[in-house]
């Protein structure tokens, strides 16, 4: 198993960075490995939503999500395949001199010889993670 966290600030209010993530259809506004990501299920996000997703790295695949967990202004989890790793991914959030703390947990299963990769892929996955998050506050902190 791989699991990590990466923690951001971002100076937006705690109602706006959940409006925003909850939503995942903004996904490729903010993480370079996905193009395209659409919800396949009626009605406003709740838990249970379900949305499918185009990724381009490592390799092109097409990926299905869903929200399991939501607390309004406080956390969302997410739980799908991401680059064929079954993923569950969660984001707390926390309003700080009013801006928000962002703190992104990941947790992924490899399979098979995977498994003897995870501490090296755990790193460089990490890694790729917060230079999403850093274009996330970037493009939700404003000019």
């Amino acid at each position: 198993m791989i699991t990590f966290t990466n923690t951001i600030r971002i100076n937006r209010p705690v109602a706006d960075v959940y409006a925003y993530l909850s939503d995942l259809e903004h996904t490729p506004e903010w993480n370079w490995a996905i193009t395209n990501t659409a919800k396949t299920t009626p009605g406003p996000v709740a838990v249970g939503t379900r949305y499918q997703q185009t990724r381009t790295s490592p390799r092109p695949e097409t990926e299905t999500l869903e929200i399991t967990a939501l607390d309004v202004d406080r956390h969302i989890e997410v739980r799908g395949t991401l680059a064929a790793l079954p993923a569950r991914l969660s984001y707390d959030l926390h309003e700080i001199d009013n801006a928000t703390e962002l703190t992104n947990t990941v947790t992924l299963e490899p399979h098979g010889p995977l498994r003897l990769a995870a501490p090296v892929m755990r790193i460089s996955i990490k890694h790729a993670v917060a230079d999403n998050l850093d274009k996330l506050k970037i493009r939700l902190d404003g000019p």
